[in-house]
């Protein structure tokens, strides 16, 4: 199955399924030299694994991080870093009352009519368990950015239709549902529970802020830096519409109102979300992610069998009844491997 890899000098290709013996990911493209252990990784995937919270699935998967190669005396050599995860807690008999059903939202019946069969347990390579590859491989790349002074946060903007007022960056941590205003997490807190005892779910808003870049990244025309972003936030499960800057608001506006006046000393305003032309323009990159409500519900819900017969389903088993929490690690993620693939691809242009 292609499409398993992403990025060009920094690369990185994921592998393993939800209910299988592990998932991971293979990194190439580090540059040689540079402190990392596997605590560096370990931390990012801490606040990506389930059963952090009430509203998290209660799935328990320790998700410790093993470090097979590319490391020498606490540096990277150079060489391809893999990274292993060994499932723990896979519970594939919760899925074999549907093995032969489509479930609503899921890519059960994409997966089949491609490929004529599927790993039914757990949505297989489908699952957001992949994204724990892709957290790992994000932490390694988040290590090399900060030696270019760039950083990067996410955090939950607006979940089950409650809005962040305010934006406190010390905030996100300390809340279950990472969001950046403590008020409205409380609130959102309740919604998700709500939602999860009535047997559904919810989705939300999620922003990430990028500063320290340089004026340059981005390869028009084709390898725009918003457009590869684009496409690695969108190649994560459950997103469905991103948006940079001003965003979809644009719509509304005139030239004069959108358009961000220049000093001497920058930019006067930030509607272009930090990107022109697809090329960063030095100012904070500015994104929001739009996060559908879990697929997974306890509800009933029509759908097909593999036959194409009319049946019902109730699906079971462990399941977030939000994925925002959970998701902004992998929102981080996803930026800092296009972000380090893009300060390669700008480094060698000026070799």
């Amino acid at each position: 199955m292609p499409g398993s890899s992403f990025g060009n000098l920094f690369r990185i290709t994921t592998f393993g399924e939800s209910h299988g013996g592990a998932v991971g990911v293979v990194v190439d493209g580090v540059t040689p030299g540079v402190e990392l252990c596997e605590a560096d990784v370990q931390v990012q995937l801490d606040r990506r694994k389930p059963g952090q919270s009430s509203v998290t699935t209660p799935r328990s998967e320790p998700d410790t991080v093993q470090v097979r190669s590319g490391l020498f005396e606490g540096r990277t050599t150079g060489t391809p870093i893999l990274m292993i995860l060994f499932n723990k807690d896979a519970d594939p008999s919760q899925y074999e009352n549907i093995k032969n059903v489509f479930r609503p939202g899921h890519a059960d019946y994409t997966y089949h009519k491609k490929y004529g069969i599927r790993d039914y347990r757990g949505s297989g390579r489908a699952s957001g368990r992949e994204t724990a590859g892709r957290v790992a491989a994000g932490a390694v790349a988040r290590k090399l950015l900060a030696r270019r002074g760039v950083d990067l946060v996410a955090y939950t903007w607006r979940a089950a239709g409650i809005q962040c007022e305010t934006v406190d960056l010390d905030e996100i941590e300390r809340n279950p549902m990472r969001a950046c205003d403590p008020a409205a997490a409380a609130e959102m807190v309740k919604a998700v529970e709500a939602a999860r005892d009535s047997g559904d779910s919810v989705g939300g808003i999620i922003e990430c802020r990028i500063t320290g870049l340089p004026v340059g990244l981005g390869e028009p025309v084709f390898d725009k830096l918003d457009a590869d972003l684009a496409k690695g936030v969108l190649s994560i499960g459950a997103t469905k519409g991103i948006e940079f800057g001003t965003g979809f608001a644009a719509a509304d506006m005139t030239g004069s109102q959108h358009n961000d006046p220049i000093t001497p000393d920058g930019f006067a305003t930030n509607h272009a979300g930090g990107i022109l032309g697809g090329i960063s323009t030095g100012a904070d990159v500015v994104f929001r992610v739009a996060v559908k409500p879990t697929s997974s519900i306890a509800s009933q819900q029509h759908t097909v069998d593999v036959d194409g017969c009319e049946t019902t389903i109730e699906i079971k088993g462990r399941h977030d009844p939000c994925i925002c929490p959970r998701i902004v690690p992998v929102i981080e993620a996803m930026a800092a491997i296009v972000l380090e693939d893009h300060c390669k691809r700008q480094a060698a242009l000026h070799a």
